[in-house]
């Protein structure tokens, strides 16, 4: 087995292309095509990590946290990060890093905080937006269901819970056939009237030119007509943050505590206590301050993030509660959401959580 097909399986569930513009998820160090001999997953890369890769025989190191994050313009060990790569290098390691697109899709970071909090009636808490398409051809009647099976298969029209989702409309083509034309119905250099169905399908703009090559493949015309329109609409499954419900409502005081049970935090900073029962639980892994405002507005009782700033806890306004329970305790469970699916489809693989990682903040 090679590290590219261990990359491939976390690139099925997150998808790069979703990360956001900051970013620098994917393969940082390493090459792809060596034989994998074993993966230990982390949030944090730190020279303690690497030199337990090597121990353990373990060949590609998987991150939550890109290791780059900005460019580097030099390798002379001055740094942690540097120093990392330096050894990564010598020692034949890959490592990888799956951040923001990891935050984003279903069953992501703040998915797996609502899972141990057994939170319900999951939402997304903000929904991307400029990042789906609309995708539309022409067809004759007798191949539409061809077509439109070929799209679904290349991953066009998956809503929600459903997919396999077009719409289609008929009505009437016009072209005529040049030298050098070899058309599927009508003569060479005749205006030719087709009874055509127009047929379109949502998707995720990442994914389009698959969808336009199935859709080529599949079509009948020599030079079928495709265009492709960028949306406005919000991805509703696929975002930042997420709304859940608590089964029972719980006191403010013994929900809090649950928390830092759950996600082993040694303190909670927080906004003012409403002295009322927690209903509604927003929440986002790591750095979640921006969307305080999201959460206010689902009407959430508590909005549980990491890495929130003195003056962000006046936003609360006596209409939430604010709780930064940290920012390596909300996301230390990605670990686990890469261990599924790695080991979903290679169950015999060597995968081990890293034991030399800390968390790097302290409290006294």
């Amino acid at each position: 087995m090679k590290i590219y097909d261990i990359i491939n399986i976390l690139e099925e569930f997150a998808p790069t292309a979703l990360q956001e513009g900051f970013d620098n998820c994917g393969l940082l160090v390493g090459n792809s095509s060596k034989e994998a001999t074993g993966a230990i997953l982390c949030i944090d890369v730190t020279e303690n990590v690497v030199d337990e890769a090597i121990d353990k025989g373990c060949n590609i190191i998987i991150a939550h946290h890109p290791l780059i994050f900005k460019g580097i313009k030099r390798l002379n060990s001055s740094t942690y990060i540097e120093r990392c790569i330096e050894k990564a290098i010598k020692h034949d390691l890959a490592i990888y890093a799956a951040h923001t697109n990891v935050d984003i899709v279903p069953h992501g970071v703040s998915h797996k905080m609502a899972e141990l909090l057994n939170l319900q009636n999951l939402h997304i808490l903000a929904p991307k937006s400029d990042i789906l398409c609309k995708i539309v051809t022409f067809v004759p009647p007798t191949h539409i269901d061809h077509i439109r099976r070929a799209a679904s298969e290349a991953g066009a029209g998956h809503i929600g819970n459903y997919d396999s989702c077009s719409y289609s409309s008929l009505g009437e083509g016009t072209f005529r056939a040049l030298d050098g034309a070899n058309p599927f119905v009508g003569k060479a250099f005749e205006l030719h009237h087709e009874a055509e169905n127009r047929v379109e399908w949502i998707a995720p703009s990442y994914i389009a030119d698959n969808v336009i090559a199935a859709i080529r493949s599949a079509h009948p015309y020599e030079e079928p007509a495709i265009d492709v329109y960028p949306l406005k609409n919000r991805w509703e499954n696929y975002g930042l943050g997420v709304v859940g419900d608590l089964q029972t409502p719980a006191d403010e005081h013994q929900f809090l505590q649950r928390v830092k049970d759950i996600f082993g935090t040694k303190t909670i900073k927080h906004s003012p206590l409403l002295n009322k029962k927690i209903a509604r639980v927003a929440l986002c892994g790591g750095s979640g301050a921006d969307f305080i405002s999201h959460a206010k507005r689902s009407k959430a009782d508590i909005y549980i993030t990491g890495d929130v700033g003195y003056h962000k806890f006046f936003e609360a306004e006596n209409q939430i509660v604010i709780a930064d329970i940290g920012h390596f305790e909300s996301e230390q469970f990605t670990k686990d959401i890469f261990y599924k699916q790695i080991t979903k489809k290679f169950p015999n693989f060597a995968v081990r959580f890293s034991e030399s990682e800390t968390n790097i903040v302290s409290y006294f």
